[in-house]
Protein backbone atom coordinates (compact mmCIF):
# COMPACT_ATOMS: atom_id res chain seq x y z
CA UNK A 1 0.00 0.00 0.00
CA UNK A 2 3.01 2.26 0.27
CA UNK A 3 2.90 2.92 -3.47
CA UNK A 4 -0.68 4.16 -3.22
CA UNK A 5 0.13 6.51 -0.32
CA UNK A 6 3.15 7.79 -2.20
CA UNK A 7 0.99 8.40 -5.29
CA UNK A 8 -1.19 10.83 -3.32
CA UNK A 9 1.53 12.45 -1.23
CA UNK A 10 4.56 12.68 -3.55
CA UNK A 11 3.96 16.14 -4.97
CA UNK A 12 5.27 17.18 -8.38
CA UNK A 13 4.88 13.88 -10.25
CA UNK A 14 2.73 13.57 -13.34
CA UNK A 15 0.50 10.86 -11.91
CA UNK A 16 0.09 12.75 -8.63
CA UNK A 17 -0.83 16.00 -10.43
CA UNK A 18 -3.38 14.32 -12.70
CA UNK A 19 -4.96 12.52 -9.73
CA UNK A 20 -5.12 15.80 -7.80
CA UNK A 21 -6.89 17.61 -10.65
CA UNK A 22 -9.23 14.67 -11.27
CA UNK A 23 -10.26 14.58 -7.61
CA UNK A 24 -10.75 18.35 -7.32
CA UNK A 25 -12.71 18.67 -10.57
CA UNK A 26 -14.88 15.58 -10.12
CA UNK A 27 -15.81 16.46 -6.54
CA UNK A 28 -16.45 20.10 -7.51
CA UNK A 29 -18.69 19.12 -10.43
CA UNK A 30 -20.55 16.62 -8.22
CA UNK A 31 -21.28 19.24 -5.56
CA UNK A 32 -22.24 21.77 -8.23
CA UNK A 33 -24.87 19.36 -9.55
CA UNK A 34 -26.17 18.32 -6.13
CA UNK A 35 -26.12 21.43 -3.94
CA UNK A 36 -28.67 24.15 -4.67
CA UNK A 37 -29.85 27.12 -2.68
CA UNK A 38 -33.49 27.27 -3.72
CA UNK A 39 -33.31 27.24 -7.52
CA UNK A 40 -29.76 28.64 -7.55
CA UNK A 41 -26.60 26.58 -7.92
CA UNK A 42 -22.98 27.73 -7.82
CA UNK A 43 -22.20 25.19 -10.53
CA UNK A 44 -18.56 24.60 -11.41
CA UNK A 45 -17.48 27.34 -8.98
CA UNK A 46 -17.47 24.56 -6.41
CA UNK A 47 -14.27 23.42 -8.13
CA UNK A 48 -12.59 26.60 -6.92
CA UNK A 49 -13.68 25.97 -3.33
CA UNK A 50 -12.64 22.29 -3.43
CA UNK A 51 -9.32 23.37 -4.95
CA UNK A 52 -8.79 25.82 -2.07
CA UNK A 53 -9.54 23.05 0.43
CA UNK A 54 -7.15 20.69 -1.37
CA UNK A 55 -4.42 23.35 -1.46
CA UNK A 56 -4.82 23.96 2.28
CA UNK A 57 -4.66 20.23 3.09
CA UNK A 58 -1.58 19.74 0.91
CA UNK A 59 0.19 22.65 2.61
CA UNK A 60 -0.62 21.29 6.07
CA UNK A 61 0.59 17.84 4.98
CA UNK A 62 3.86 19.24 3.68
CA UNK A 63 3.16 18.19 0.08
CA UNK A 64 4.73 20.57 -2.43
CA UNK A 65 3.22 20.92 -5.87
CA UNK A 66 5.19 21.85 -8.98
CA UNK A 67 4.44 25.57 -9.39
CA UNK A 68 5.47 25.56 -13.07
CA UNK A 69 3.01 22.76 -13.86
CA UNK A 70 0.18 24.48 -11.98
CA UNK A 71 0.87 27.75 -13.82
CA UNK A 72 0.92 26.01 -17.21
CA UNK A 73 -2.38 24.19 -16.61
CA UNK A 74 -3.95 27.39 -15.29
CA UNK A 75 -2.88 29.49 -18.28
CA UNK A 76 -3.73 26.82 -20.86
CA UNK A 77 -7.16 26.34 -19.32
CA UNK A 78 -7.72 30.10 -19.40
CA UNK A 79 -6.72 30.30 -23.08
CA UNK A 80 -9.11 27.49 -24.05
CA UNK A 81 -11.90 29.07 -22.03
CA UNK A 82 -11.72 32.62 -23.37
CA UNK A 83 -11.03 31.47 -26.94
CA UNK A 84 -14.15 29.29 -27.00
CA UNK A 85 -16.16 32.20 -25.57
CA UNK A 86 -14.82 34.44 -28.31
CA UNK A 87 -15.80 32.01 -31.07
CA UNK A 88 -19.23 31.66 -29.48
CA UNK A 89 -20.02 35.38 -29.21
CA UNK A 90 -18.09 36.49 -32.31
CA UNK A 91 -20.97 36.21 -34.83
CA UNK A 92 -23.25 38.34 -32.63
CA UNK A 93 -20.68 40.68 -31.05
CA UNK A 94 -20.83 43.48 -33.61
CA UNK A 95 -24.51 42.99 -34.35
CA UNK A 96 -25.33 43.41 -30.65
CA UNK A 97 -23.83 46.91 -30.73
CA UNK A 98 -26.24 48.12 -33.42
CA UNK A 99 -29.64 49.73 -33.19
CA UNK A 100 -31.85 47.78 -30.77
CA UNK A 101 -28.87 46.59 -28.74
CA UNK A 102 -27.39 50.03 -28.12
CA UNK A 103 -29.49 50.85 -25.07
CA UNK A 104 -29.13 47.36 -23.63
CA UNK A 105 -25.37 47.45 -24.06
CA UNK A 106 -25.35 50.98 -22.65
CA UNK A 107 -26.96 49.70 -19.46
CA UNK A 108 -24.47 46.81 -19.30
CA UNK A 109 -21.50 49.13 -19.84
CA UNK A 110 -22.88 51.37 -17.09
CA UNK A 111 -23.01 48.41 -14.71
CA UNK A 112 -19.38 47.51 -15.53
CA UNK A 113 -18.25 51.12 -15.02
CA UNK A 114 -20.12 51.46 -11.71
CA UNK A 115 -18.72 48.13 -10.46
CA UNK A 116 -15.23 49.53 -10.96
CA UNK A 117 -16.20 52.89 -9.46
CA UNK A 118 -17.65 51.31 -6.29
CA UNK A 119 -14.56 49.12 -5.93
CA UNK A 120 -12.22 52.13 -6.22
CA UNK A 121 -14.34 54.21 -3.80
CA UNK A 122 -14.17 51.41 -1.21
CA UNK A 123 -10.43 51.07 -1.78
CA UNK A 124 -9.58 54.75 -1.36
CA UNK A 125 -12.17 55.44 1.37
CA UNK A 126 -11.35 52.47 3.60
CA UNK A 127 -7.68 51.73 2.99
CA UNK A 128 -6.68 53.65 6.13
CA UNK A 129 -9.56 52.24 8.16
CA UNK A 130 -9.71 48.55 7.17
CA UNK A 131 -6.33 46.89 6.51
CA UNK A 132 -7.88 44.44 4.06
CA UNK A 133 -9.11 47.26 1.82
CA UNK A 134 -5.54 48.52 1.40
CA UNK A 135 -4.68 45.65 -0.95
CA UNK A 136 -5.68 46.82 -4.44
CA UNK A 137 -4.90 43.53 -6.26
CA UNK A 138 -7.07 41.70 -3.73
CA UNK A 139 -9.81 44.28 -4.29
CA UNK A 140 -9.63 43.54 -8.03
CA UNK A 141 -10.04 39.84 -7.22
CA UNK A 142 -13.01 40.79 -5.05
CA UNK A 143 -14.45 42.76 -7.97
CA UNK A 144 -14.19 39.70 -10.23
CA UNK A 145 -15.85 37.51 -7.60
CA UNK A 146 -18.58 40.09 -6.96
CA UNK A 147 -19.60 39.98 -10.63
CA UNK A 148 -18.91 36.21 -10.92
CA UNK A 149 -16.50 36.77 -13.80
CA UNK A 150 -13.79 34.12 -13.90
CA UNK A 151 -12.08 35.30 -17.14
CA UNK A 152 -11.59 38.72 -15.52
CA UNK A 153 -9.82 36.99 -12.63
CA UNK A 154 -7.58 35.21 -15.13
CA UNK A 155 -6.82 38.46 -16.95
CA UNK A 156 -5.96 40.24 -13.70
CA UNK A 157 -3.73 37.33 -12.68
CA UNK A 158 -1.93 37.49 -16.02
CA UNK A 159 -1.40 41.26 -15.61
CA UNK A 160 0.05 40.74 -12.13
CA UNK A 161 2.45 38.12 -13.49
CA UNK A 162 3.48 40.60 -16.20
CA UNK A 163 4.20 43.31 -13.61
CA UNK A 164 6.05 40.84 -11.39
CA UNK A 165 8.50 40.04 -14.20
CA UNK A 166 9.57 43.69 -14.41
CA UNK A 167 8.97 44.93 -10.86
CA UNK A 168 8.82 41.88 -8.54
CA UNK A 169 6.35 42.08 -5.65
CA UNK A 170 7.98 41.97 -2.21
CA UNK A 171 5.89 39.05 -0.99
CA UNK A 172 5.42 37.35 -4.34
CA UNK A 173 2.48 37.72 -6.72
CA UNK A 174 -0.70 38.54 -4.72
CA UNK A 175 -3.10 35.59 -4.58
CA UNK A 176 -6.17 37.53 -5.71
CA UNK A 177 -8.21 34.33 -6.02
CA UNK A 178 -8.79 34.58 -2.28
CA UNK A 179 -10.69 37.84 -2.76
CA UNK A 180 -12.60 36.21 -5.62
CA UNK A 181 -13.56 33.22 -3.48
CA UNK A 182 -14.67 35.44 -0.59
CA UNK A 183 -16.92 37.60 -2.77
CA UNK A 184 -18.35 35.01 -5.18
CA UNK A 185 -21.13 33.35 -3.10
CA UNK A 186 -22.75 36.63 -2.04
CA UNK A 187 -22.10 37.92 -5.56
CA UNK A 188 -24.56 35.35 -6.93
CA UNK A 189 -27.02 36.15 -4.14
CA UNK A 190 -26.61 39.90 -4.74
CA UNK A 191 -27.30 39.64 -8.48
CA UNK A 192 -30.50 37.65 -7.95
CA UNK A 193 -31.52 39.87 -5.02
CA UNK A 194 -31.09 42.99 -7.17
CA UNK A 195 -33.29 41.47 -9.90
CA UNK A 196 -36.00 40.76 -7.31
CA UNK A 197 -35.67 44.26 -5.79
CA UNK A 198 -36.26 45.95 -9.17
CA UNK A 199 -39.38 43.85 -9.59
CA UNK A 200 -40.89 45.00 -6.28
CA UNK A 201 -39.76 48.62 -6.63
CA UNK A 202 -41.77 48.97 -9.84
CA UNK A 203 -44.57 46.52 -8.91
CA UNK A 204 -44.05 44.56 -12.13
CA UNK A 205 -46.94 42.54 -13.55
CA UNK A 206 -45.47 39.60 -15.48
CA UNK A 207 -48.41 39.15 -17.86
CA UNK A 208 -48.41 42.82 -18.84
CA UNK A 209 -44.65 42.88 -19.34
CA UNK A 210 -44.75 39.89 -21.68
CA UNK A 211 -47.58 41.37 -23.76
CA UNK A 212 -45.78 44.70 -24.10
CA UNK A 213 -42.54 42.99 -25.12
CA UNK A 214 -44.20 40.87 -27.78
CA UNK A 215 -45.88 43.94 -29.28
CA UNK A 216 -42.91 46.28 -29.14
CA UNK A 217 -39.90 44.04 -29.78
CA UNK A 218 -41.04 41.71 -32.53
CA UNK A 219 -38.04 41.83 -34.87
CA UNK A 220 -39.86 42.29 -38.11
CA UNK A 221 -36.72 43.31 -39.96
CA UNK A 222 -35.28 39.81 -40.03
CA UNK A 223 -38.20 37.51 -39.25
CA UNK A 224 -39.42 35.79 -42.43
CA UNK A 225 -43.06 36.19 -43.45
CA UNK A 226 -44.77 33.71 -45.78
CA UNK A 227 -47.82 34.55 -47.87
CA UNK A 228 -49.53 33.89 -51.21
CA UNK A 229 -50.56 36.99 -53.18
CA UNK A 230 -52.64 37.39 -56.33
CA UNK A 231 -51.15 39.70 -58.98
CA UNK A 232 -53.84 42.40 -59.23
CA UNK A 233 -51.89 45.53 -60.25
CA UNK A 234 -52.04 45.81 -64.07
CA UNK A 235 -48.99 48.12 -64.02
CA UNK A 236 -46.68 45.19 -63.26
CA UNK A 237 -48.13 42.87 -65.92
CA UNK A 238 -45.32 41.94 -68.31
CA UNK A 239 -42.66 43.03 -65.82
CA UNK A 240 -40.00 40.72 -64.36
CA UNK A 241 -39.76 39.83 -60.69
CA UNK A 242 -36.47 41.75 -60.56
CA UNK A 243 -38.16 44.86 -61.92
CA UNK A 244 -41.01 44.56 -59.42
CA UNK A 245 -38.49 44.31 -56.57
CA UNK A 246 -36.94 47.56 -57.79
CA UNK A 247 -40.35 49.28 -58.05
CA UNK A 248 -41.31 48.34 -54.50
CA UNK A 249 -37.87 48.94 -53.04
CA UNK A 250 -38.28 45.87 -50.81
CA UNK A 251 -36.51 42.53 -50.99
CA UNK A 252 -38.50 39.32 -51.31
CA UNK A 253 -38.21 35.76 -52.65
CA UNK A 254 -40.87 34.19 -54.85
CA UNK A 255 -40.44 30.46 -54.29
CA UNK A 256 -43.44 29.26 -56.34
CA UNK A 257 -45.73 30.70 -58.97
CA UNK A 258 -49.11 29.46 -60.20
CA UNK A 259 -49.54 30.55 -63.85
CA UNK A 260 -52.47 29.38 -65.99
CA UNK A 261 -53.05 26.48 -63.63
CA UNK A 262 -49.44 25.26 -63.63
CA UNK A 263 -46.83 25.59 -60.88
CA UNK A 264 -43.35 26.82 -61.80
CA UNK A 265 -40.25 27.87 -59.87
CA UNK A 266 -39.70 31.46 -60.98
CA UNK A 267 -36.42 33.32 -61.19
CA UNK A 268 -35.67 37.03 -61.28
CA UNK A 269 -36.33 37.15 -65.06
CA UNK A 270 -39.76 35.51 -64.88
CA UNK A 271 -42.54 37.72 -66.27
CA UNK A 272 -45.62 38.41 -64.16
CA UNK A 273 -49.20 38.52 -65.41
CA UNK A 274 -52.44 39.61 -63.82
CA UNK A 275 -54.05 36.79 -61.80
CA UNK A 276 -50.76 34.93 -61.27
CA UNK A 277 -50.46 33.51 -57.76
CA UNK A 278 -47.10 34.09 -56.06
CA UNK A 279 -45.81 32.31 -52.96
CA UNK A 280 -43.64 35.00 -51.36
CA UNK A 281 -41.18 35.01 -48.48
CA UNK A 282 -40.11 38.41 -47.17
CA UNK A 283 -39.26 40.29 -44.01
CA UNK A 284 -42.34 40.91 -41.86
CA UNK A 285 -41.92 44.67 -42.00
CA UNK A 286 -42.06 44.56 -45.82
CA UNK A 287 -45.19 42.41 -46.15
CA UNK A 288 -47.75 45.26 -46.18
CA UNK A 289 -45.86 47.22 -48.85
CA UNK A 290 -45.59 44.13 -51.10
CA UNK A 291 -49.30 43.35 -50.76
CA UNK A 292 -50.26 46.97 -51.47
CA UNK A 293 -48.19 47.02 -54.66
CA UNK A 294 -48.75 43.52 -56.11
CA UNK A 295 -52.16 42.44 -54.89
CA UNK A 296 -54.18 40.87 -52.08
CA UNK A 297 -53.31 37.82 -50.00
CA UNK A 298 -55.11 34.68 -51.18
CA UNK A 299 -55.16 31.01 -50.16
CA UNK A 300 -53.63 28.38 -52.44
CA UNK A 301 -53.09 24.72 -51.50
CA UNK A 302 -49.69 24.41 -53.11
CA UNK A 303 -49.22 20.74 -52.25
CA UNK A 304 -52.27 19.84 -54.32
CA UNK A 305 -51.12 21.51 -57.54
CA UNK A 306 -50.09 19.67 -60.71
CA UNK A 307 -46.33 19.90 -60.15
CA UNK A 308 -45.30 18.76 -56.66
CA UNK A 309 -42.72 20.97 -55.04
CA UNK A 310 -40.18 19.91 -52.46
CA UNK A 311 -39.38 22.16 -49.52
CA UNK A 312 -36.42 20.84 -47.59
CA UNK A 313 -33.74 22.04 -45.23
CA UNK A 314 -30.12 21.58 -46.28
CA UNK A 315 -26.93 22.51 -44.43
CA UNK A 316 -23.93 24.42 -45.75
CA UNK A 317 -20.94 22.13 -45.15
CA UNK A 318 -18.57 22.90 -48.06
CA UNK A 319 -15.62 25.11 -47.12
CA UNK A 320 -15.75 26.65 -50.61
CA UNK A 321 -19.21 28.10 -49.86
CA UNK A 322 -18.04 29.70 -46.60
CA UNK A 323 -18.08 33.50 -47.01
CA UNK A 324 -19.99 33.60 -50.31
CA UNK A 325 -23.25 35.50 -50.68
CA UNK A 326 -26.39 33.54 -51.36
CA UNK A 327 -26.96 35.52 -54.56
CA UNK A 328 -23.57 34.50 -55.95
CA UNK A 329 -24.75 30.87 -56.05
CA UNK A 330 -27.61 31.81 -58.44
CA UNK A 331 -30.04 29.27 -56.95
CA UNK A 332 -33.00 30.19 -59.19
CA UNK A 333 -31.28 30.80 -62.53
CA UNK A 334 -28.76 27.95 -62.35
CA UNK A 335 -30.55 25.36 -60.25
CA UNK A 336 -34.23 26.19 -60.60
CA UNK A 337 -34.80 26.54 -56.85
CA UNK A 338 -35.43 29.31 -54.40
CA UNK A 339 -33.92 29.71 -50.95
CA UNK A 340 -36.55 31.21 -48.68
CA UNK A 341 -35.17 31.02 -45.15
CA UNK A 342 -31.90 30.65 -43.30
CA UNK A 343 -31.28 29.27 -39.81
CA UNK A 344 -28.13 30.33 -37.96
CA UNK A 345 -27.39 29.65 -34.29
CA UNK A 346 -31.04 28.77 -33.74
CA UNK A 347 -32.35 32.02 -35.29
CA UNK A 348 -34.56 32.04 -38.40
CA UNK A 349 -33.60 34.75 -40.90
CA UNK A 350 -34.92 35.98 -44.23
CA UNK A 351 -32.66 34.62 -46.96
CA UNK A 352 -31.69 37.82 -48.75
CA UNK A 353 -29.40 37.41 -51.80
CA UNK A 354 -26.86 39.61 -50.01
CA UNK A 355 -26.62 37.41 -46.91
CA UNK A 356 -23.15 35.94 -46.39
CA UNK A 357 -23.25 32.17 -45.95
CA UNK A 358 -21.25 30.38 -43.27
CA UNK A 359 -20.58 26.72 -42.65
CA UNK A 360 -23.34 25.40 -40.42
CA UNK A 361 -26.10 27.57 -41.92
CA UNK A 362 -29.35 25.67 -42.61
CA UNK A 363 -31.20 26.76 -45.76
CA UNK A 364 -34.84 26.13 -46.65
CA UNK A 365 -34.78 25.25 -50.36
CA UNK A 366 -37.94 25.09 -52.50
CA UNK A 367 -38.26 23.64 -56.00
CA UNK A 368 -38.63 20.40 -57.97
CA UNK A 369 -37.09 17.48 -56.10
CA UNK A 370 -34.26 16.85 -58.55
CA UNK A 371 -33.36 20.57 -58.56
CA UNK A 372 -33.38 20.72 -54.75
CA UNK A 373 -31.05 17.72 -54.68
CA UNK A 374 -28.64 19.39 -57.14
CA UNK A 375 -28.49 22.55 -55.02
CA UNK A 376 -27.99 20.47 -51.88
CA UNK A 377 -24.92 18.91 -53.50
CA UNK A 378 -23.67 22.39 -54.37
CA UNK A 379 -23.64 23.56 -50.73
CA UNK A 380 -22.50 20.19 -49.37
CA UNK A 381 -25.24 19.02 -47.03
CA UNK A 382 -22.86 16.48 -45.49
CA UNK A 383 -23.84 16.93 -41.87
CA UNK A 384 -21.30 14.38 -40.68
CA UNK A 385 -18.58 16.82 -41.80
CA UNK A 386 -19.76 19.25 -39.13
CA UNK A 387 -18.92 16.71 -36.47
CA UNK A 388 -15.23 17.05 -37.28
CA UNK A 389 -13.50 19.55 -34.99
CA UNK A 390 -11.88 22.45 -36.83
CA UNK A 391 -8.54 22.11 -35.06
CA UNK A 392 -6.76 24.30 -37.61
CA UNK A 393 -8.93 27.31 -36.73
CA UNK A 394 -8.62 26.58 -33.01
CA UNK A 395 -4.83 26.44 -32.85
CA UNK A 396 -4.13 29.07 -35.52
CA UNK A 397 -6.44 31.35 -33.56
CA UNK A 398 -4.68 30.56 -30.27
CA UNK A 399 -1.28 31.14 -31.91
CA UNK A 400 -2.28 34.52 -33.33
CA UNK A 401 -4.16 35.40 -30.13
CA UNK A 402 -1.13 34.81 -27.89
CA UNK A 403 1.15 36.79 -30.22
CA UNK A 404 -1.40 39.60 -30.29
CA UNK A 405 -1.77 39.41 -26.51
CA UNK A 406 1.98 39.79 -26.02
CA UNK A 407 2.16 42.85 -28.28
CA UNK A 408 3.32 45.81 -26.14
CA UNK A 409 1.07 48.86 -26.39
CA UNK A 410 2.68 52.08 -25.20
CA UNK A 411 0.21 54.44 -23.50
CA UNK A 412 1.40 57.92 -22.47
CA UNK A 413 1.64 58.32 -18.71
CA UNK A 414 2.13 54.62 -17.98
CA UNK A 415 5.44 53.34 -16.67
CA UNK A 416 5.26 50.17 -18.73
CA UNK A 417 3.58 49.04 -21.95
CA UNK A 418 0.14 47.48 -21.74
CA UNK A 419 -0.38 43.94 -23.01
CA UNK A 420 -3.71 42.26 -23.56
CA UNK A 421 -2.15 39.07 -22.20
CA UNK A 422 -3.22 35.44 -22.38
CA UNK A 423 -6.86 36.34 -21.81
CA UNK A 424 -7.42 39.49 -23.85
CA UNK A 425 -5.40 38.52 -26.94
CA UNK A 426 -7.05 35.14 -27.66
CA UNK A 427 -10.46 36.61 -26.80
CA UNK A 428 -10.22 39.41 -29.37
CA UNK A 429 -8.80 37.15 -32.08
CA UNK A 430 -11.52 34.55 -31.42
CA UNK A 431 -14.23 37.22 -31.71
CA UNK A 432 -12.76 38.39 -35.02
CA UNK A 433 -12.47 34.81 -36.31
CA UNK A 434 -16.05 34.07 -35.28
CA UNK A 435 -17.25 37.05 -37.30
CA UNK A 436 -14.76 37.36 -40.18
CA UNK A 437 -12.99 33.97 -40.29
CA UNK A 438 -14.64 33.10 -43.59
CA UNK A 439 -12.63 35.86 -45.30
CA UNK A 440 -9.47 33.95 -44.43
CA UNK A 441 -11.03 30.65 -45.51
CA UNK A 442 -11.06 29.55 -41.88
CA UNK A 443 -14.14 27.70 -40.67
CA UNK A 444 -15.09 28.98 -37.24
CA UNK A 445 -18.13 26.70 -36.98
CA UNK A 446 -18.07 24.29 -34.07
CA UNK A 447 -20.90 22.09 -32.93
CA UNK A 448 -22.54 23.30 -29.75
CA UNK A 449 -21.46 20.22 -27.81
CA UNK A 450 -17.82 20.54 -28.96
CA UNK A 451 -17.77 24.25 -28.10
CA UNK A 452 -19.17 23.60 -24.64
CA UNK A 453 -16.68 20.79 -24.07
CA UNK A 454 -13.68 23.00 -24.94
CA UNK A 455 -15.05 25.87 -22.86
CA UNK A 456 -15.82 23.77 -19.80
CA UNK A 457 -12.52 21.85 -19.89
CA UNK A 458 -10.66 25.15 -19.99
CA UNK A 459 -12.79 26.57 -17.18
CA UNK A 460 -12.44 23.60 -14.81
CA UNK A 461 -8.67 23.40 -15.35
CA UNK A 462 -8.36 27.11 -14.63
CA UNK A 463 -10.57 27.02 -11.52
CA UNK A 464 -8.84 23.94 -10.11
CA UNK A 465 -5.40 25.50 -10.63
CA UNK A 466 -6.40 28.80 -9.05
CA UNK A 467 -7.98 27.03 -6.10
CA UNK A 468 -5.00 24.73 -5.43
CA UNK A 469 -2.56 27.64 -5.63
CA UNK A 470 -4.73 29.86 -3.42
CA UNK A 471 -5.48 27.22 -0.81
CA UNK A 472 -2.14 27.54 0.91
CA UNK A 473 -2.91 30.98 2.35
CA UNK A 474 -6.70 31.19 2.06
CA UNK A 475 -7.32 30.58 5.77
CA UNK A 476 -4.77 33.22 6.73
CA UNK A 477 -6.46 35.67 4.36
CA UNK A 478 -9.87 35.10 5.93
CA UNK A 479 -8.52 35.32 9.47
CA UNK A 480 -6.60 38.52 8.67
CA UNK A 481 -9.48 40.64 7.47
CA UNK A 482 -10.70 38.52 4.57
CA UNK A 483 -14.26 38.69 5.90
CA UNK A 484 -14.28 42.33 4.79
CA UNK A 485 -14.00 41.20 1.17
CA UNK A 486 -17.37 39.48 1.59
CA UNK A 487 -19.43 42.58 2.44
CA UNK A 488 -17.37 44.86 0.17
CA UNK A 489 -17.95 42.42 -2.69
CA UNK A 490 -21.68 42.48 -1.92
CA UNK A 491 -21.74 46.28 -2.23
CA UNK A 492 -19.77 46.10 -5.48
CA UNK A 493 -22.42 43.70 -6.80
CA UNK A 494 -25.65 45.32 -5.66
CA UNK A 495 -25.18 49.11 -5.91
CA UNK A 496 -24.43 49.26 -9.69
CA UNK A 497 -27.17 46.75 -10.55
CA UNK A 498 -29.85 48.61 -8.62
CA UNK A 499 -28.80 52.02 -9.97
CA UNK A 500 -28.71 50.92 -13.62
CA UNK A 501 -31.83 48.78 -13.23
CA UNK A 502 -33.77 51.82 -11.98
CA UNK A 503 -32.25 53.98 -14.75
CA UNK A 504 -33.21 51.48 -17.47
CA UNK A 505 -36.77 51.27 -16.16
CA UNK A 506 -37.41 54.99 -15.59
CA UNK A 507 -35.33 56.65 -18.32
CA UNK A 508 -35.57 54.11 -21.17
CA UNK A 509 -38.82 52.36 -20.13
CA UNK A 510 -37.21 48.97 -20.61
CA UNK A 511 -39.16 45.77 -20.24
CA UNK A 512 -38.56 44.11 -16.87
CA UNK A 513 -37.83 40.69 -18.42
CA UNK A 514 -35.24 42.34 -20.64
CA UNK A 515 -33.72 44.07 -17.59
CA UNK A 516 -33.45 40.68 -15.87
CA UNK A 517 -31.42 39.35 -18.79
CA UNK A 518 -29.27 42.48 -19.04
CA UNK A 519 -28.40 42.34 -15.34
CA UNK A 520 -27.51 38.65 -15.65
CA UNK A 521 -25.50 39.22 -18.85
CA UNK A 522 -23.66 42.29 -17.54
CA UNK A 523 -22.39 40.14 -14.66
CA UNK A 524 -21.88 37.14 -17.01
CA UNK A 525 -23.75 35.03 -14.44
CA UNK A 526 -25.48 31.85 -15.74
CA UNK A 527 -27.16 31.08 -12.34
CA UNK A 528 -28.85 34.49 -12.48
CA UNK A 529 -30.01 33.81 -16.04
CA UNK A 530 -31.37 30.41 -14.99
CA UNK A 531 -33.28 32.09 -12.15
CA UNK A 532 -34.57 34.81 -14.50
CA UNK A 533 -35.85 32.44 -17.19
CA UNK A 534 -37.46 30.16 -14.59
CA UNK A 535 -39.13 33.12 -12.89
CA UNK A 536 -40.28 34.79 -16.11
CA UNK A 537 -41.38 31.47 -17.63
CA UNK A 538 -40.41 32.72 -21.09
CA UNK A 539 -37.29 33.30 -23.19
CA UNK A 540 -37.21 37.11 -22.99
CA UNK A 541 -34.43 37.29 -20.34
CA UNK A 542 -32.24 35.20 -22.67
CA UNK A 543 -32.64 37.90 -25.34
CA UNK A 544 -31.25 40.55 -22.99
CA UNK A 545 -28.51 38.21 -21.76
CA UNK A 546 -27.27 37.29 -25.23
CA UNK A 547 -27.42 40.93 -26.39
CA UNK A 548 -25.09 42.27 -23.69
CA UNK A 549 -22.99 39.20 -22.89
CA UNK A 550 -20.34 39.65 -25.64
CA UNK A 551 -19.57 43.28 -24.82
CA UNK A 552 -19.79 42.68 -21.06
CA UNK A 553 -17.37 39.75 -21.20
CA UNK A 554 -14.97 41.79 -23.32
CA UNK A 555 -15.12 44.76 -20.93
CA UNK A 556 -14.72 42.59 -17.83
CA UNK A 557 -11.55 40.98 -19.17
CA UNK A 558 -9.98 44.16 -20.50
CA UNK A 559 -10.83 46.44 -17.54
CA UNK A 560 -9.51 43.94 -14.99
CA UNK A 561 -6.12 44.08 -16.71
CA UNK A 562 -6.16 47.85 -17.18
CA UNK A 563 -6.86 48.47 -13.48
CA UNK A 564 -3.94 46.25 -12.48
CA UNK A 565 -1.54 47.74 -15.04
CA UNK A 566 -2.54 51.35 -14.31
CA UNK A 567 -2.70 51.28 -10.52
CA UNK A 568 -0.44 48.42 -9.46
CA UNK A 569 2.64 48.93 -11.65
Amino acid sequence: MDWLIELFTAGGGVAHTVILYALVISLGVFLGNKIKFGSVSLGVTWILFIGILAGDLLMRGGVKENAAVLNFIQDFGLILFVFSIGLQVGPSFFTSLKQGGLKANGVAAGIVALNIAVMLVLYYALRNVIPAANNLPMMVGTLCGAVTNTPGLGAANAALEQINQIHPFAGGVPVIANGYACAYPLGVVGIIGSIILIRYLFKVNFKTEEEHFNKKNNNEAIKPHLMTVNVFNPAISGKTILQVRGFIGRDFVCSRMLHNGHVIVPNKETLLNVDDKLYIVCAEEDADAIVAFIGPVVKVEWDKQDVPMASRKHTVTKDSINGKTLGSLHPSSMYGVNVTRLYRSGIELFASPSVILQVGDILTVVGPEDAVDRFANKIGDKKQQLDKPNLLTLFVGILVGIIFGMLPINIPGMSMPVKLGLAGGPLIIAILLGRFGYKLKLVAYTTNSASLMIRDIGLVLFLASVGIKAGGNFVDTVLNGGIHYVWMGFLITVIPLVIMGIFARIKWKMNYFLIMGIMSGATTDPPALAFSTATANNGIPSVGYSTVYPLSMFLRIITAQVIILLLCS
